[in-house]
């Protein structure tokens, strides 16, 4: 058996909890205490974040896009293959040591994005971000956390609840997307969206093709 090897940690802003890079059999996984966050090689979901909110938006040049959270980096990668050359991509990442990882260890899994002069990266939390913008993006994209439920850091409670779904519409252009990605389905996070004045679809997937867990993926657009 090929042992898991742990290569980088960080604690996790306002609590104890710790984020760990671990190295297995050539993938990398990110857990946070014992709770396993993602892997290099399951990250279809991720991408299909990007892929349903850009179908969504439709043909808009020079798009401005929100990624929160970074991740693997996967997601990035895929709003960067779907955008032109004038699209401004910002993505807000909560722990420093996360950027660090995907411009030193797994960046070059997915291409490394960073290294796109589109990309604009900053550490902090999105929800700050989102909170501060007014019809700033076209595009908002969250996977933070496990999404609305099952939350690990219960801090991140506010950007799925009903004043962070506000400030989430507010912050996107007419006609602009935000997606949101979950590990679980959490139908009454369709009925927050709805309330908070975005029409909004569902989208199921699973974690690899066919095969492992079910994921949920909403887009919402400003009406």
């Amino acid at each position: 058996m090929i042992p898991r090897e742990l290569i980088a940690e960080a604690v996790v802003p306002g609590g104890t909890s710790r984020l760990r890079c671990y190295r297995h059999d050539g993938a990398f996984q990110l857990w946070l205490d014992r709770t396993e966050l993602m892997s290099s090689r399951v990250h279809e979901s991720e991408e299909m974040l990007a892929e349903v909110a850009l179908q969504a938006l439709g043909e808009r040049p020079a798009p401005r896009v929100l990624v929160g959270g970074l991740g693997m980096g996967f997601t990035l990668a895929r709003v960067l293959a779907g955008v032109d050359a004038a699209a401004v991509v910002e993505v807000v990442e909560l722990l420093p040591e996360v950027v660090t990882w995907n411009r030193e260890l797994f960046g070059h899994l997915a291409g490394n994005p960073l290294q796109d002069p589109r990309v604009q990266i900053a550490v902090g939390d999105v929800a700050d971000t989102i909170a501060a913008a007014r019809a700033a993006y076209d595009v908002i994209l969250l996977d933070v956390d496990n999404g609305p439920e099952a939350l690990v850091h219960p801090g991140n409670e506010r950007i799925y609840h009903n004043r962070g779904l506000v400030a989430l519409r507010e912050a996107l252009r007419a006609g602009g997307v935000a997606a949101v990605w979950s590990s679980t389905d959490v139908p009454a996070f369709g009925g927050r969206l709805k309330g908070a004045g975005l029409d909004v679809t569902a989208h199921h997937t699973r974690a690899r093709g066919r095969k492992g867990p079910r994921r949920t993926i909403w887009t919402a657009v400003r009406r």
